[in-house]
């Protein structure tokens, strides 16, 4: 849509920026602010060397997201060291996700990347263990109800949400990232084992470049709710490019997702954030990765999911809504949890929430969509 244009030329060229007018900010900053996107463009117009171009009211609108996304980062820091020394004793690995890795890797991802929780994947064998210890150095699950706990622990590919008792962050521990419910089954342990330390000496590790990409692609395209979703095709537009030049990464990318099993969500992934962010990746990738087993959907399925996509990875803000608006989103996700979940455990689990919505519309969150058992790991930012 043409107002989105300027919010997707700042991300994908940032120097225009500095040609902005005081209407084209007004548009851009409600944008980004839905986005959850206003502290990188900070980051962006900083490093393309236009942030004296930028009137002074973006400008203000940009530095307070900024100053307040470099908090965070710092008490990110403060939680992982926390976090690592919690589970110094566990005897396995355990690897930061997502944000959290982003930023304490020093990658391009991290830029500007909000991040006020914390994920981390450990071996399943060690799940118990690894909730013993972080009960022990104070945190302690968020989720109450037993039908939640249930669904976490038989269902799930993580504990219920954890909450430490006195700084009150959150974080979630997983031991795979797909629930064990899920139509795709990747293996955590050749996550875990091509994993590779971080060197702060936290003893904490990170996923390799690639496996990175596909659980970036995988979270982006496995979700139901896309409120950020447009902040998940930034993440992985800044992961290939900051990689994608290594010699033989594409065909590793490629050879990887056919191993994890990965190959449908890496499909849509790199033509979504090519089509949107206009990321560069040579032609013959899309076309490898379309030639995997199971990779590729048929001529109208595609069409059909390039148009919900279209709706549902734009800036969540009315301004931009469509008639269709409204079919993608419930779509989408529906079709999220159709890949999380076999029909028969789906038609309770939506039946359940339906009818607690209709009984019970404030127990403690359960009857929202988007609780936190509805969709595990949405709870906070990532």
């Amino acid at each position: 849509m043409n107002l989105a244009h300027d919010f997707l030329a700042a991300l994908r060229t940032p120097s225009l920026m500095g040609q902005f007018t005081p209407r084209q900010w007004d548009t851009v900053i409600r944008l980004a602010r839905a986005s959850d996107l206003t502290a990188r463009l900070a980051v962006l117009a900083r490093q393309a060397d236009v942030w004296a171009h930028i009137p002074e009211g973006p400008r203000r609108h940009l530095r307070a997201a900024e100053l307040m996304c470099e908090r965070q980062h710092v008490e990110l820091g403060y939680e992982v060291k926390e976090i690592g020394l919690a589970l110094s004793s566990l005897g396995g690995p355990v690897v930061l996700l997502k944000g959290a890795a982003y930023v304490r890797a020093g990658l391009a991802a991290g830029w500007g990347r909000a991040s006020s929780d914390v994920d981390i994947l450990v071996p399943r064998e060690l799940l118990q263990d690894a909730e013993s210890l972080l009960l022990l150095k104070g945190w302690t699950s968020s989720s109450k109800s037993a039908y939640d706990q249930r669904y976490y622990r038989e269902w799930m590919h993580e504990l219920p949400p954890m909450t430490h008792m006195k700084r009150g962050t959150v974080l979630d521990v997983h031991h795979a990232i797909l629930p064990l419910t899920a139509r795709l089954h990747p293996s955590s342990a050749q996550l875990l084992a091509a994993a590779l330390p971080f060197d702060d000496g936290t003893g904490l590790l990170h996923l390799q470049p690639v496996d990175m990409v596909l659980h970036s692609a995988t979270h982006l395209v496995h979700e139901g709710e896309f409120e950020q979703g447009l902040r998940g095709l930034v993440d992985l537009d800044s992961l290939l490019g900051e990689w994608s030049a290594q010699p033989g990464f594409w065909a590793e990318l490629v050879a990887r997702a056919d191993a994890l099993g990965l190959a449908r969500p890496l499909f849509h992934a790199l033509r979504q954030v090519h089509r949107h962010l206009g990321t560069h990746m040579p032609e013959e990738v899309l076309a490898d990765v379309a030639a995997l087993p199971g990779a590729r959907p048929g001529r109208w399925a595609l069409w059909w999911m390039d148009a919900m996509w279209a709706r549902v990875l734009r800036a969540h803000h009315p301004m931009l809504n469509d008639r269709w608006t409204g079919v993608a989103r419930e779509f989408m996700y529906l079709r999220g949890h159709w890949l999380r979940m076999p029909p028969g455990l789906l038609l309770r689990h939506l039946a359940r929430k339906g009818w607690l919505g209709l009984t019970r519309p404030d127990a403690s969150g359960e009857a929202s969509k988007d609780s936190a058992a509805d969709q595990p790991g949405q709870h906070t930012q990532t």
